[in-house]
């Protein structure tokens, strides 16, 4: 099978956390792969996952936003979307409103 990918990912096994939205469930996953431009995660199903969603995998220390480019039953290969990164100590919060 010829490799399509532009860059070698460094295999993983790590827990992550898709975060899907405020006042959305957190779904547990599981990071495959990985380089600074995407991954390979294993879900328990990726029925109604939506196309874009953040992922954190440093122990909620950052927060990547995700552009699924494909899916199967079980897995999802992401992008990352450089220009979002960002520390989760600087995400919004509602505190005060």
């Amino acid at each position: 099978m010829e490799e399509r990918r532009t860059f070698r990912r460094t295999t993983v096994l790590r827990n992550a956390k898709i975060i899907l939205g405020h006042r959305s469930p957190i779904v547990s996953c599981t990071l495959k792969d990985l380089t600074s431009h995407g991954a390979c995660l294993s879900v328990a199903s990726t029925y109604g996952l939506p196309d874009t969603f953040e992922l954190t995998f440093e122990h909620g220390r950052s927060r990547r936003l995700c552009r699924v480019m494909w899916r199967s039953h079980n897995k999802l290969g992401v992008s990352f979307d450089p220009a979002e990164e960002r520390p989760a100590a600087d995400q919004p919060t509602t505190a005060g409103k």
